[in-house]
């Protein structure tokens, strides 16, 4: 279960004895199995109270590490014979309770026994039966790693000595302990000091770097450096970092996975702390993983010169408080609207754009086409670039030499050509993953792409070669996962971005999932796989769509969320040129089939009405609903609903109208409608007269006319009076006129 490795270390308990302990070491044995058994009995709540971000599932206790960071590191078993072991499966460190409170607390883990033993008994509410014997704590005792091998002191910005970090080099690799001199006891001090306080604190910019010895040897060439107790281990909320107020920051992590996330929380308290600017370090590319600030040195590399041109990655500090905007503020405001990246509002500061398509509808061709355009500075089917845009084109799909043909088919204008060529950088196939060991791949790339200026525009072609969901995408959750898409779009697109320039646009291929000819007229943007997380959090989507795949003409669909909405357009590749058609010249797409159809709405648009005026003759009106249950199926009109939907269209466009006045011609109220009776132009119904024939002795009859008393409204589709019944209005046949209106 992987804690038999740690049993063992409970007999370290067992013989704590020193030569002054051992005259009763029955007693001492007896005493320790009491502490534990009472330790074991309370286990969930010992280890709340020692570790409170942990959680229980499963049967295990669960957290980070060591420090109480939140997280799955560190497992403690609940039950069993294991029950109490634990082990940090990130640290390879392991042992029992008592083991779990020392490590926790600071103390040794041997030679600080009698004050564990002490502690536990007062949490446990166990009196002591006897004084337990105490070590003289005015001075560090030798610990049973040896001797140390390195020492750094922290102190006071007036040179107080604060604390001690002692490095320790067993057989079982490097440790570190803390000594706090004000409490003599060792632990870390609360709140953590920075290292280097006095220089720190003189300095304008400082270096943060990751751990002593990193700080010492940058110190030592004349470089204002710092550290955080304990590394890239250091709990960035338990470190004062207020001496680096006002102070511009620069952090040089190690190169490996633990020094990146370190960095990036670090450089996120300290921008919190108020430094004026917060700036990460990006490791060359060609140096080894886990290369330091030390190893920079002993090789003879040119720190200054790194510190003082390398990339880097800029940090903003988080709002501390929520930002809130009253009416009156926001009136009052004349400051103006960031201008686009590409406008009208296709790619706003800092927005996302999520461009989807079906396979093999051209979506790679049309965004590589449209991508030149905006790094070349020219209008592409109506969106036009703020400025000639430096674009960085991430794409994991095509291999370089294919690339590189549809870059030579791209048609522009000659006068652009320039610019797009040092503004348009792509990647050749990418084959790596966009989680954490690939962004410290990426962003270096991006970082110096353009010769040190930041770019306007990273496009990701498409999500899924490059998808990371978190831990969940290991359970299934990719793409159609909306968690998933979340994570990915919030932990590793908007770390991406953050880091090279939070104000870039965002473009993200995608591709689309197949829904119901109804289902994509009715919203296409749900055909983005993981639609839900995508659509609440983009700023603008965009899809390619082919509606006859005998045709190559495409539909580009827009859904915008920060500006009016761009009707959709008739696009086609000629020439190797991407144009828009006009939709009214011809018909785009199956013409034939297209005719058909308008010609069977136009007999189902005749019989309706014929049907209805006829019926009238004969003394019957229908409501809606009447009528499709009356004539479903009939004259080739089709089933209920499709009768009520060409019914609903006639109203709307004004050839069916409705009367509620039933009573004067004899008719009951209808119970299942809320328009009332059908009717159409110049209907009459047959109604008695109330005289009788003088022959026959029945009833005589006469045509009626029925005058309107309501119609649809086309904008609302509310039940409107009629103002003059006299006069028929067909709807689609007037002028859309509105008003001029002016909104605060």
């Amino acid at each position: 279960n992987g804690m038999n490795g740690t049993t063992t270390s409970s007999h370290a308990w067992l013989n704590f004895n020193n030569a002054a302990e051992q005259r009763n070491p029955d007693a001492r044995r007896a005493e320790t199995a009491t502490l534990r058994q009472g330790l074991l009995a309370r286990i969930e709540a010992v280890l709340h109270y020692l570790l409170p971000q942990g959680r229980i599932r499963a049967g295990k206790f669960y957290v980070g590490d060591i420090d109480g960071n939140p997280g799955k590191s560190l497992v403690v078993e609940l039950d069993g014979q294991h029950a109490g072991l634990w082990k940090d499966f990130a640290t390879g460190e392991g042992g029992d309770l008592f083991d779990l409170w020392a490590r926790v607390r600071g103390y040794s883990a041997k030679m600080e026994f009698p004050t564990i033993a002490a502690e536990v008994q007062q949490w446990l509410g166990i009196h002591p039966a006897s004084t337990t014997p105490q070590r003289d704590l005015r001075r560090p005792a030798i610990d049973e790693l040896g001797p140390h091998t390195a020492k750094w002191n922290y102190t006071s910005a007036n040179g107080e000595l604060i604390a001690c970090v002692y490095r320790y080099d067993p057989p079982t690799g490097k440790e570190f302990r803390p000594w706090d001199v004000r409490a003599r006891a060792y632990r870390a001090p609360d709140p953590r000091p920075l290292y280097n306080l006095p220089a720190v604190i003189k300095a304008s910019t400082v270096l943060l770097a990751e751990g002593e010895k990193c700080a010492q040897v940058l110190i030592d060439e004349g470089i204002c450096a710092t550290t955080a107790m304990n590394g890239a281990k250091a709990p960035v909320d338990k470190t004062d970092w207020s001496p680096l107020r006002g102070k511009h920051v620069l952090n040089w992590p190690d190169k490996d996975l633990p020094g990146w996330e370190y960095a990036e929380a670090a450089a996120q308290a300290i921008a919190s702390a108020g430094a004026l600017s917060v700036m990460i370090l990006l490791p060359p590319e060609s140096k080894p993983e886990k290369w330091d600030a030390a190893d920079a040195v002993t090789e003879g590399f040119d720190c200054k010169a790194f510190i003082a041109d390398g990339p880097r990655a800029t940090i903003k500090a988080a709002p501390a408080t929520l930002p809130v905007f009253s009416l009156g503020a926001m009136l009052d405001d004349d400051s103006p609207i960031p201008p686009d990246i590409v406008s009208p509002r296709v790619l706003t500061p800092a927005g996302m754009l999520v461009f989807g398509g079906a396979p093999k509808v051209g979506k790679s061709d049309f965004l590589l086409s449209w991508l030149a355009h905006m790094a070349a500075g020219a209008a592409f089917l109506g969106m036009r670039p703020a400025r000639p845009l430096r674009v960085f084109y991430l794409q994991a799909e095509v291999q370089y030499h294919y690339l590189r043909e549809r870059m030579r088919d791209i048609r522009l204008p000659a006068s652009r050509m320039l610019d797009a060529r040092r503004n348009l950088v792509a990647t050749s196939q990418l084959r790596l993953v966009l989680d954490d060991h690939g962004l410290q791949q990426i962003i270096p790339a991006i970082a110096g792409a353009f010769d040190g200026e930041k770019p306007d525009i990273i496009a990701i072609d498409p999500i899924r070669n490059v998808f990371d969901g978190g831990e969940d995408a290991g359970k299934g959750g990719g793409e159609n996962d909306n968690n998933a898409m979340l994570y990915f779009l919030s932990q590793r697109v908007e770390r991406l971005r953050d880091a090279v320039n939070p104000e870039a646009g965002i473009v993200l291929a995608h591709h689309t999932k197949k829904l119901s000819k109804r289902q994509f007229e009715e919203d296409p943007f749900q055909a983005l796989a993981g639609a839900g997380s995508l659509r609440g959090y983009y700023t603008t989507g965009m899809l390619l769509f082919r509606p006859d795949e005998s045709r190559t003409t495409r539909q580009l669909i827009y859904e915008l969320r920060n500006g009016p909405g761009i009707p959709t357009k008739y696009v086609d590749k000629s020439g190797g040129i991407w144009r828009e058609l006009d939709p009214h010249s011809e018909r785009l797409v199956k013409q034939d089939y297209g005719d058909k159809l308008d010609a069977e709405r136009r007999r189902k648009h005749d019989v309706i009405l014929q049907m209805l005026f006829d019926e009238a003759q004969r003394g019957r009106a229908y409501t809606v609903t009447q009528f499709a249950e009356s004539f479903e199926n009939q004259a080739g009109l089709g089933g209920r609903s499709t009768v009520a939907e060409r019914i609903g269209v006639l109203a709307t466009k004004g050839y069916v109208k409705f009367f509620q006045n039933p009573r004067d011609y004899g008719l009951p109220m209808p119970t299942r409608s809320k328009f009332g009776y059908l009717c159409v132009e110049d209907m009459a119904l047959l109604r008695p007269k109330g005289d009788p024939d003088p022959e026959t002795g029945e009833l005589l009859q006469a045509l009626v006319p029925v005058l309107p008393t309501h119609y649809k409204c086309r904008q609302s589709g509310a039940v409107l009076p009629v103002e003059n019944p006299d006069v028929w209005i067909y709807q689609d046949e007037e002028e859309d006129h509105e008003d001029d209106h002016s909104y605060v």
